[in-house]
């Protein structure tokens, strides 16, 4: 009989549109946002910021889509894209950046090696 085989999973987050949360969130799975957050991101996987999700706050994070609104950095030390509905005001570092037609973006744009501090978990 062989060992048994272990993956590794992630955990999903998810905050629904009527969700408002006010604090920081620090996570090592996936995280997805609908509703409202007023404080910082701090994620080693996956972020997604819903078309009706409003974020006031720093996000920090190895990759992200954007569908909403972000008033603060974001900051991902692999793919960031901005979707066609993403409103973003405030300063993108990423490794690679993709851009749809009709995404807003108001602050300055570094792609570069990222080395984010990540959570120490």
């Amino acid at each position: 009989m062989g060992k048994p085989v272990l993956d590794e999973v992630k955990a999903l987050n998810t905050f629904a549109q009527d969700t408002k949360l006010i604090g920081n969130i620090e996570s090592k799975g996936d995280l997805r946002i609908d509703g409202l957050l007023e404080g910082t991101i701090n994620c080693l996987g996956r972020v997604v910021i819903g078309p009706e999700a409003h974020i006031t706050g720093t996000i920090s994070c190895n990759n992200a889509e954007i569908f909403g609104n972000i008033e603060g950095d974001v900051i991902v030390t692999d793919l960031l894209s901005l979707k066609s509905s993403s409103v973003v005001s405030g300063n993108l570092t990423m490794g690679k950046l993709s851009v749809e037609p009709g995404a807003l973006f108001n602050g300055q744009c570094t792609m570069t090696s990222v080395n984010v501090d990540k959570l120490d978990m």
